[in-house]
C-alpha cells in the first residue's frame, strides 16, 4: 500500500492546475460510485488528479489515486487493495484505466457492495460497458462522458480568453449580442483554424511538435486493442478497419455508399455496419439518421463523419474538404454538449436539433433556400464574426460546453 501512496504522489506533484475542465463542476462527486469514460487523450487522468489536489491535503492518506495499468495490479486485485485502503482509514478511492484490469466491473461491484462508505470514482475507455455481463453496475454507477476541449475551452487554453459557456436557446435566442461579446474578447476567426486542426485534444499544448504522430498513435492503440478486446475485433481485421476510417475520411458528408465501404475494407455489407457502430462507441466517428428512435441496431446510417476535426486532418490523405470541417465541427460541438443530433434531409437543411430545430451549415454566402418555410430554422456560416439576424457565426456554436 505504501508502494501506492509514493505513486499517488508522484502523480499529483506533476498535475497540472492551470486549466481545470468544466466537467468537473458537473459531476457530483458526493455520488459512492462513478464512471468518466472518454476516448484516449480527453484528459480523464488529469481531470481526476486535479480533483484530489484540489480537495485534499498532499499528505491526507484519506484519498488514494492509483492507475489499474501498473505491475502492481498484475500481483494484487482491486478487492484486495480497496480492502488494506479502507483497514487503514482510506474514504476515497480513484481508479484510473480501470478497463485494462480483467474483470474490473465484478470486483468493484464487490467493493461497493462490502464497503458502505467508500465513495470509488473509476475512469475509462468510452468502449467499456456498464454492464459487461460480469456484473451488472447500471444501478449503482453513474456515469459521465467526457469529450476533448470545446473551441471555447481552447481559447481558455490558449489565450487565457475566461467566457461562460452559452446555451443553445440563448444563442439563436440573441446572437448578435453574444457574438458582439466575444469579439470584444478576441477576435475568433483568427484562432478557429488553429482549433480545427490542433486544438479538440488537450495534450496539444503538452508537445506541439508531435501532436499528430501522439494522435496516430492513439487511434491505432483503440482499433489494435480496445476494439480487438471488447468489441471482439478479430485482430487480422484491424488493417481493414483502419482503412475503413482512412476511406470516411476522404469521403464528403452526402456520400454514404456501404457498398463502397465494404468493397474498401474488403468485408460484407453487414460486417461494414457493425465496424461503423463500434468505431462510433470508441468516439472516432459520428453516424446521423434522419430519426434516431426508430433505427434498428445495424441500420445505414444517413451521414457519417470522423468524431473531430483533429482526427479528419489527421487521417485525411489530403486537405479535406471544407464542407467536411464544417459540418464536423458543427456536429461534435452540438452533440457533445448534449443535444440530440439527427440528419434533417437534403430539402430540409443539414441538420436537425432536439427535434425541433433546422440548422444549415456553410460559407459566409449560404443563404436560407434550402431552409424556407422552416418555422425555426438558422445558419451556422463560417468565415463571419457577427451574426445577421438567424445567419449566426459557426465558431459561435464551439461556446455551448
Amino acid at each position: 500500500m505504501e508502494k501506492l501512496f509514493e505513486r499517488h504522489d508522484a502523480y499529483l506533484s506533476h498535475v497540472p492546475m492551470g486549466f481545470v475542465r468544466d466537467i468537473m463542476h458537473k459531476i457530483d462527486w458526493n455520488d459512492r460510485l462513478i464512471a468518466i469514460r472518454g476516448a484516449k487523450g480527453v484528459g480523464k487522468s488529469t481531470l481526476m488528479q486535479q480533483y484530489i489536489k484540489k480537495n485534499f491535503e498532499s499528505d491526507d492518506r484519506h484519498v488514494l489515486y492509483c492507475s489499474a495499468d501498473t505491475n502492481y495490479f498484475s500481483a494484487n486485485t482491486l478487492v484486495e487493495t480497496a480492502d488494506r485502503f479502507v483497514k487503514l482509514g482510506g474514504k476515497y478511492l480513484f481508479i484510473d484505466e480501470v478497463h485494462k484490469y480483467s474483470g474490473w466491473s465484478r470486483e468493484v461491484k464487490e467493493i461497493f457492495d462490502l464497503y458502505k462508505n467508500l465513495h470509488i470514482v473509476l475512469s475509462g475507455s468510452s468502449l467499456i460497458q456498464i454492464n459487461d455481463g460480469q456484473a451488472d453496475l447500471s444501478r449503482r454507477i453513474v456515469q459521465y462522458d467526457m469529450p476533448g476541449l470545446s473551441f471555447r475551452e481552447f481559447l481558455k487554453i490558449d489565450i487565457g480568453l475566461e467566457i461562460e459557456p452559452i446555451t443553445l436557446p440563448d444563442l439563436l435566442a440573441k446572437p448578435n449580442r453574444y457574438c458582439s461579446y466575444i469579439n470584444e474578447k478576441c477576435q475568433p476567426l483568427e484562432h478557429f483554424w488553429r482549433y480545427l486542426k490542433f486544438g479538440y485534444y488537450p495534450f496539444y499544448f503538452e508537445n506541439k511538435e508531435n501532436y499528430y504522430l501522439k494522435l496516430e498513435n492513439s487511434v491505432n492503440y483503440t482499433v489494435d486493442v480496445e476494439l480487438t478486446r471488447y468489441r471482439n475485433l478479430d485482430v487480422g481485421n484491424s488493417r481493414k478497419v483502419k482503412a475503413l476510417l482512412w476511406a470516411i475520411s476522404s469521403m464528403v458528408p452526402y456520400e454514404v455508399d456501404i457498398a463502397k465501404l465494404s468493397r474498401t475494407t474488403g468485408v460484407s455489407r453487414a460486417t461494414t455496419l457493425k465496424y461503423l457502430k463500434d468505431l462510433e462507441e470508441a468516439n472516432l466517428i459520428r453516424r446521423l439518421f434522419t430519426d434516431i428512435y426508430s433505427i434498428s441496431d445495424l441500420q445505414k446510417p444517413d451521414k457519417i463523419y470522423i468524431d473531430n476535426t483533429n482526427l479528419l486532418y489527421m487521417l485525411s490523405p489530403r486537405v479535406p474538404e471544407v464542407g467536411t470541417v464544417r459540418e464536423t465541427f458543427f456536429t461534435q460541438q452540438i452533440a457533445s454538449s448534449s443535444h440530440l443530433t439527427e440528419y434533417s434531409g437534403f430539402k430540409r437543411g443539414d441538420f436537425r436539433i432536439d427535434k425541433d430545430i433546422v440548422i444549415e451549415v456553410g460559407g459566409k454566402e449560404k443563404n436560407f433556400n434550402q431552409i424556407k418555410g422552416e418555422a425555426d430554422a438558422y445558419i451556422a456560416a463560417d468565415d463571419i464574426d457577427a451574426a445577421i439576424g438567424r445567419k449566426i457565426p459557426l465558431w459561435a456554436f464551439g461556446f455551448l460546453y
